[in-house]
């Protein structure tokens, strides 16, 4: 199965171009799901067919679906929320209050990650097709499983009864002590945990799966203007900080060349500047182009042009490229004590916005306002280490202290 997402800034066409993608690869007879995460879902008027938050096939291979963000939250989520709102209300917080602190950060939007990681694990379809929402959310989206931990690990402390381990939730029966209207309420404390336990699964198993290039992509959706590519840039840049790859980059809504008239003069020649711009950029990514077409986009008639001009005879659910992961190096018979390497690929990255510390067994990167914690491999637990950002890359060097401990 190939899970190809597509992301950019808000206007640039993710939707058509998603759109048009998944009907490409559902007429090369592949079964292919489209799935909207935006809020302001507009998928449906793009494929001129009625969806909804469950999947409907609007043609031979090809379905679609607006994911319901609230539903999915109440499946996921809403056994735990209740218990952690009652605990938080015995310890004289506001109803109010206690139900939104109870909230995970990013939750809404990531509920389109748990649907994701449902369908892989059915195998009901060969290629998912997801149109992301814009930028900022997408990321939010992308980061949510190691927000999540992040978060769950120090809520979880304040009711002394939830330990966190690996990944592993185990919990201590009676730590709330209104037994009475947990029962009245149809609520069990082991179906809490375990549910809680499954959401965490999830996630996890969401987060290795988008973040393997053999099966996932990110592509990204530009428009050739400055302002647009300079945003695209961050968001590459972030996408590779959470480790996820990027295979190809998709430049609409370029202006043919049929278009005569004087007034755009300029802006055609800024937009072929732009598109060289982008040539050059993004790591030598994969770029596709399409036309600023004369309609409006929407209907399956339009959407196969757009699909013919972005990707000719190629199939689109094909990885594109290798993408950029980070990658670990061991040095042999090194005479400053140096054992590995990791490469953590930064894109479009400042030295000012790059920051680092560590524990022993993880490290945490801030990317400007982007945040991740990385877990070390066991092998390093106990090596010294010192960081180098060599655009693109930053270079994170463990070593011993003393070379004849080698």
């Amino acid at each position: 199965m190939r899970v190809i997402v597509h992301t950019g800034k808000g206007g640039v066409g993710k939707t058509s171009v998603s759109a048009a993608t998944a009907l490409r690869c559902s007429e090369l007879g592949l079964k292919t799901l489209v799935i909207s995460t935006d809020t302001a879902h507009s998928l449906g008027d793009s494929l001129g067919k009625e969806i909804g938050p469950e999947p409907m096939e609007i043609a031979p291979n090809l379905w679609a679906q607006e994911i319901d963000a609230r539903y999915s939250m109440d499946k996921y989520w809403g056994k735990i929320q209740t218990y952690l709102a009652r605990f938080f209300s015995q310890q004289r917080a506001e109803e109010i209050v206690a139900e939104e602190v109870t909230i995970i950060p990013g939750l809404e939007e990531g509920a389109a990650l748990l649907w994701i990681n449902e369908y892989i694990k059915r195998g009901d379809y060969d290629v998912l097709i997801v149109d992301a929402a814009p930028t900022a959310e997408t990321i939010r989206l992308l980061s949510l499983p190691d927000v999540t931990r992040w978060w769950l690990e120090r809520i979880m402390k304040l009711t002394r009864g939830l330990r966190v381990m690996g990944g592993a939730i185990e919990g201590v029966r009676g730590i709330f002590s209104s037994k009475k209207k947990d029962e009245e309420d149809g609520l069990n404390v082991d179906d809490v945990f375990k549910q809680a336990d499954r959401l965490f699964d999830m996630l996890d198993s969401i987060r290795a799966l988008l973040t393997d290039p053999e099966m996932s992509s990110m592509r990204l959706v530009v428009n050739p203007e400055h302002m647009v590519i300079k945003e695209t840039q961050r968001t590459f840049t972030y996408l590779n900080l959470y480790d996820y790859s990027t295979d190809a980059v998709l430049v609409n809504k370029i202006f043919p060349d049929e278009i005569t008239d004087p007034f755009f003069v300029k802006w055609k020649e800024r937009q072929k500047k732009n598109i060289e711009l982008v040539r050059d950029g993004f790591g030598g990514l994969p770029v596709h182009t399409a036309p600023l077409f004369r309609e409006e986009m929407g209907g399956l008639d339009l959407l196969r042009r757009l699909a013919d001009e972005l990707y000719g005879d190629k199939n689109p659910a094909e990885r594109m490229s290798d993408g950029n992961i980070n990658s670990w190096e061991k040095v042999e018979n090194s005479d400053d004590g140096t054992k590995y390497i990791m490469h953590i690929p930064l894109g479009f990255a400042e030295k000012h916005d790059v920051d680092m510390y560590r524990s022993r067994d993880e490290i945490t990167l801030r990317v400007g306002p982007y945040r991740r914690n990385i877990i070390l491999p066991a092998m390093v637990h106990d090596l010294e280490l010192d960081a180098k950002f060599e655009p693109p890359n930053l270079n994170v060097r463990f070593y011993t202290e003393d070379p004849n401990q080698q």
